[in-house]
């Protein structure tokens, strides 16, 4: 695994949003969308995390981005360095960004999932 990583941002169309690429897949299908702490019932420890920086107020995960959103109290110029760090970090560490359990997943294909060790389940 690389020792370094570079995270670039981008700015959207709504200022109180940031877009963070970390040169890296973040969700290999559909997008996953936390618009509160409390919409993320366990699916993403990275999303967890993002939300213990004071102000960010919401998480969307595309396949090689993170969006970002804050509330009107911060600014990013102080955010930024704590949501890097905290993206960095994740990313470094190999940990998955969701579990198994896919809450906020929305996927863009219109074929259904099916796992083989589901099986039983389905027959």
């Amino acid at each position: 695994m690389e020792n370094d990583m570079f995270i670039q941002t981008e700015t959207t169309p709504n200022p109180a949003t940031l877009k963070f690429l970390p040169g890296k897949v973040v969700v290999d299908t559909g997008t996953a969308d936390f618009p509160s702490e409390d919409s993320i019932n366990g699916a993403s420890p990275l999303a967890e995390k993002l939300f213990t920086v004071s102000g960010v107020t919401g998480v969307f995960y595309g396949y090689d981005f993170i969006t970002i959103t804050k509330d009107d109290n911060h600014d990013w110029q102080h955010l930024k360095p704590s949501i890097l760090a905290t993206i960095m970090e994740y990313f470094m560490a190999g940990s998955p960004v969701m579990t198994s359990d896919q809450g906020g997943m929305s996927s863009d294909s219109s074929e259904e999932f099916y796992d083989e060790a589901d099986a039983n389940i389905v027959t």
